[in-house]
């Protein structure tokens, strides 16, 4: 499995922008496609948005549509999620996981995903 470490999660106020960034380690980033969820104080983990392997396809959730957008660069082994226009209710932790099944490669589930990160929390407050 590969490793994951995110970084860049921090306090930010209404309407403001972050971008956090997800580090791989142990096998190549390129064998994966990569995702990124979420999860509030109470609530369920939830889904925000999807990239493939190749970084060509990107699917989101439709409440950060617009807003949110994932990258990666696959020979630095990094993924990438910006955030803009950030609303309060984005406050959350926020995970990225990596799915090495080609075949669920844009799955919304999370039981799709068998490597995860520690999480990064966002906070937007003013």
């Amino acid at each position: 499995q590969v490793q994951l470490v995110e970084s860049g999660g921090g306090l930010v106020q209404p309407g403001g922008s972050l971008r956090l960034s997800c580090r791989a380690s142990g096998r190549t980033l390129s064998s994966y496609a990569m995702a990124w969820f979420r999860q509030a104080p109470g609530q369920e983990r939830e889904f925000v948005g999807v990239i493939s392997r190749s970084g060509v396809s990107r699917y989101y959730a439709d409440s950060v549509k617009g807003r949110f957008t994932i990258s990666r660069d696959n020979a630095k082994n990094m993924a990438y999620l910006q955030m803009n226009s950030l609303k309060p209710e984005d406050t959350a932790v926020y995970y990225c996981a990596a799915n090495g099944d080609i075949n669920t490669w844009s799955s919304s589930w999370s039981s799709s995903y068998d490597s995860w990160g520690q999480g990064t929390q966002v906070t937007v407050s003013s």
